[in-house]
């Protein structure tokens, strides 16, 4: 039984081990060929350019049609891409010949070419062709962009010469100047001409430019490109640490602490006192549960030889029960630091995401009116430091403990709610009292109204 067990996760480990190994061949492989198909569209409907409707006349749903493949595609290829960049950081090999790539063909000319060689060949083809979808939105910084969207006319249209807002701006004016210059880092300047009048004329000329529609469209479309990575970007960030716990713990982490607390050692069921009270505890109450059912006529009375084999039940019953959420919490820690792990190779290897997501909510955070980031300061200082926030801390942190199998100290529970809270609130006083009040001076005033 024991030694079946150890050559089902040898093998588990190195069927594992295997498609670690061919992950960045693999990746590598997909997006060029993602590529290529993106190659075909253009030389079969575009002569062999960048997509642009007016090559050939095609319609608007037309064009809709294959913008989405190439698209696609182009998603495609940067996810696999993203993938071959990590795996070669997670395997930390230098060589490229290591990770199965082999000496063949160039896919251009046909000559031959070694394993370096074709991997360059394949690199610069798939940079090429990702480099001709790319622009540079209006919020990146300096000339790096952020956000990846295919050309279109209205894309390549030259820029105007004032800077164009996103196309919610154009409507809405409502905006304060303060908080536009503290978001930039901009100094703000003095003038003998009142700001709103300026911004009046600036919008008027914005408006009647020719190529102002161009602008706002190209804005847009960044600004929804924008908003569709972030959002992507955040479930990965939440869908990959979640399933590395669940499947690690069930596929990994489960049988390997399984196998070792089988063993024929003893293995101690109780990783805490506090386990062993409670074990305690269930069988002194299964025991009066079976005093009162007598007492009461719901059973037989029983002899004593009947009321030890009913207690050996109810104590192997406990006995399994603490044994398996001592194994779970021992589970959880590993699992745990696996998720953590996943968590941060994600932040490190996703560097443009992560930029992209802090300028989008950036946007989202500035964007809201007064009233509704004082009421969103009020609800995390009430959640968090409020009056009603130590019962809420309790049980969070008796629930963190019970996950890793940690004893649940009250003495330390209740020094941590006299401190955390205290010195969290002082944060919160100091952060609104440092930048919010120098960003958005309304803001702060309408919560000092509400929190009155």
């Amino acid at each position: 039984m024991k030694p079946s067990m150890f050559e089902q996760l040898r093998r588990v480990f190195g069927g594992l081990r295997g498609w670690v190994d061919t992950t960045p061949n693999r990746a590598l492989e997909q997006a060029y060929e993602a590529i290529l198909k993106i190659k075909a569209i253009e030389d079969e409907h575009f002569e062999g350019q960048t997509i642009n409707p007016e090559i050939k006349g095609y319609s608007a749903n037309v064009y809709n049609y294959f913008r989405r493949e190439i698209s696609q595609q182009l998603r495609l290829a940067r996810v696999r891409l993203r993938e071959f960049r990590t795996s070669q950081t997670f395997l930390k090999l230098s060589a490229p010949q290591s990770f199965g790539f082999e000496q063949g063909r160039s896919p251009q000319n046909g000559k031959a070419l070694t394993g370096d060689e074709l991997i360059l060949e394949k690199l610069r083809f798939i940079d090429a062709t990702l480099a001709r979808y790319q622009i540079v939105p209006p919020f990146a910084s300096g000339s790096r962009a952020l956000v990846p969207v295919e050309h279109s006319p209205a894309s390549l249209a030259p820029s105007s010469k004032g800077k164009v807002r996103d196309a919610g701006d154009r409507t809405d004016n409502r905006a304060e100047p303060d908080e536009d210059e503290a978001r930039q880092g901009g100094t703000r300047q003095n003038s003998f001409v009142p700001r709103s009048i300026l911004g009046t004329f600036d919008r008027l000329r914005r408006d009647l430019d020719p190529e102002a529609e161009q602008e706002v469209v190209k804005s847009f479309r960044v600004s929804r490109a924008q908003t569709a990575l972030a959002a992507r970007f955040v479930l990965i960030l939440v869908i990959v640490p979640l399933l590395t716990h669940h499947l690690s713990k069930a596929f990994v982490v489960g049988p390997a602490v399984d196998y070792f607390r089988s063993a024929p050692e003893e293995v101690e069921i109780f990783i805490n006192n506090e386990m062993e009270e409670k074990a305690f505890q269930e069988i002194q109450r299964a025991r009066e549960r079976l005093e009162f059912k007598i007492l009461s006529h719901q059973l037989e009375p029983l002899t004593e030889a009947e009321m030890r084999e009913r207690m050996e039940i109810e104590a192997a019953t406990v006995y399994s029960n603490f044994e398996r959420r001592g194994s779970d919490a021992i589970k959880n820690i590993f699992a745990d630091l696996l998720a953590v792990m996943a968590f941060s190779v994600i932040l490190v290897t996703s560097r443009r995401e992560v930029a992209i997501l802090k300028s989008f909510m950036d946007e989202v955070v500035y964007g809201l009116s007064d009233s509704a980031k004082a009421f969103i300061i009020i609800l995390f200082t009430d959640m968090f430091v409020g009056f009603h926030s130590p019962h809420g801390w309790e049980v969070l942190l008796e629930g963190v403990a019970r996950h890793f199998g940690l004893p649940e100290s009250r003495s330390f529970i209740f020094l941590f709610i006299a401190t955390f809270p205290v010195i969290l609130d002082t944060v919160f006083k100091y952060w609104i009292f440092r930048y919010l009040n120098r960003i958005s001076p309304s803001a702060v005033a309408t919560y000092r109204n509400m929190n009155e």
